[in-house]
């Protein structure tokens, strides 16, 4: 499997976002050296690709594969695109504050902590509908790790679309997520346009 081995800090700097996003609170001193530099029609698109490919941890083929899904719903291509990654398992469990950042989410995803309506799912792109329970599996709720991680994330609000009860470790997928509802900086039209090219 492809790993991404760019630091953190470094990618969000060339890509002109905060890396809040990521679930990091870390910030960066350091400016762009082209950060003046004025960009194409192109650059701006790919860069906007970039960006939303690396929120959300997806690599290039899984991303198209998920554009050709929102292809083929009837309306705006681009808000469902943003609805089919937002309701990734793995971000998700982060939403719900599980999981300190998107890569957290993912590893315990894979670890096979998590059920989806009482069986258990360690596919991170795994994607949930209206009404799923999410919870963590009974032998791992009173593990120090999901203490630790609550403690940090218990100030992170959960959005609207989740519903979650930090005692038992446990979330319901209200509905699907509006673009509204969605606080992810990327323009998704920008992405359409490149694909659709």
């Amino acid at each position: 499997m492809a790993v991404n081995r760019v630091p953190v800090l470094k990618r969000c700097r060339s890509l002109g976002m905060d890396p809040i996003f990521l679930g990091i609170d870390k910030k960066s001193n350091r400016t762009l050296k082209r950060a003046n530099r004025k960009m194409s029609e192109y650059a701006l698109q790919l860069r906007e690709k970039q960006k939303a490919k690396f929120i959300y941890g997806v690599l290039e083929k899984p991303f198209r594969n998920y554009y050709e899904k929102a292809k083929r719903h009837k309306g705006m291509t681009g808000e469902h695109l943003m609805i089919l990654l937002e309701s990734r398992l793995d971000n998700v469990v982060f939403r719900m504050g599980l999981a300190r950042t998107r890569r957290e989410a993912r590893q315990i995803v894979d670890h096979k902590h998590i059920l989806v309506n009482g069986k258990q799912v360690n596919i991170p792109s795994y994607l949930v509908s209206a009404g799923d329970v999410i919870e963590i599996k009974e032998k791992h709720k009173t593990s120090e790790r999901y203490k630790s991680i609550l403690e940090m994330t218990g100030g992170r609000l959960v959005p609207d679309w989740l519903e979650f009860d930090p005692e038992n470790l446990k979330g319901t997928v209200k509905n699907l997520p509006t673009r509204e509802a969605i606080d992810v900086p990327v323009d998704e039209m920008l992405i359409v346009e490149l694909y659709s090219k």
